[in-house]
């Protein structure tokens, strides 16, 4: 058994040690002093952050992204922890149909869904419009909501509704009260998720963008076909910074740790 989990950590090392690579490169090589990206970076500056005031198209699609991601991660936590609450408190017939179906877009490919939305929202006109590219979004972030909240409840105590109850509240008045206060953690867990999801997400919004609206993610992505430059580094960096504050915030306010230990 000591053998099975030294391979254990010795695997999880590896594997978040892939994970994080690019992110171990990409950040030094955005404070280069150097006019060309380079590992290790030559020198320190933070040149090309500053440059990146000076770029409106970069301001213009980091506006736009958060635009979108801030609807997208309000809407989804509102659709999300309704189905997740009806769940988890009623027998509903083929339930683990319905999780299965609700949380899909975790495991198809973003390339297929994003050549399925393409195919269906092209005849009702959706595609390359801003709510077919909210629409879009929205289907990719429910699941991460979904499945926060139904863990939340999976420990939840529902003798604390049932005797706010007895003691003549009304349902509007459980849920705010009692329900909504013990799973918070939960749906901010799965609004920050959802958050990054729409924030970062490339693939599907390859194919619901139109020509005159640009994300960030898209926004790299076509500036890197014509050449790598640290400004687009700087960009990435910023990306990778505003996530790292976001979760560190909702870590230091909720302990979001706690929630993913109770997964297991």
């Amino acid at each position: 058994m000591k053998m099975a989990g030294k391979i254990r950590v010795l695997v999880t090392a590896l594997v978040l040690i892939y994970i994080l690579l690019p992110i171990l490169v990409i950040l030094p090589a955005s404070f280069t002093s150097a006019s060309f990206p380079s590992f290790p970076p030559q020198g320190f500056s933070v040149q090309w952050y500053t440059k990146l005031l000076d770029r409106p198209e970069y301001i213009e699609a980091f506006l736009n992204s958060a635009k979108f991601a801030l609807l997208a991660s309000l809407i989804s936590v509102v659709l999300g922890t309704l189905a997740a609450l009806a769940l988890a408190k009623y027998e509903l017939p083929g339930k683990s149909y319905i999780v299965s179906l609700l949380t899909a877009p975790l495991t198809v490919p973003q390339l297929v869904l994003g050549v399925a939305l393409l195919i269906y929202f092209t005849p009702i006109l959706l595609a390359g419009t801003s709510t077919g590219f909210l629409i879009a979004h929205i289907i990719i972030c429910v699941p991460y909501v979904v499945r926060f909240v139904l863990t939340g409840l999976s420990g939840f105590d529902y003798t604390l509704e049932r005797a706010a109850s007895i003691l003549g509240a009304n349902p509007v008045t459980v849920f705010w009260k009692i329900t909504l206060p013990l799973i918070r953690p939960a749906i901010l867990s799965g609004a920050l998720f959802s958050f990054l999801t729409s924030f970062d997400n490339v693939t599907v919004s390859l194919f619901m963008v139109s020509p005159n609206m640009r994300t960030l993610p898209l926004e790299i992505f076509s500036q890197m076909q014509d050449a790598y430059s640290p400004l687009i580094a700087s960009v990435s960096g910023v990306v990778v910074f505003i996530s790292l504050a976001l979760i560190l915030v909702l870590e230091k306010i909720h302990g979001v740790g706690h929630l993913f230990g109770k997964s297991h």
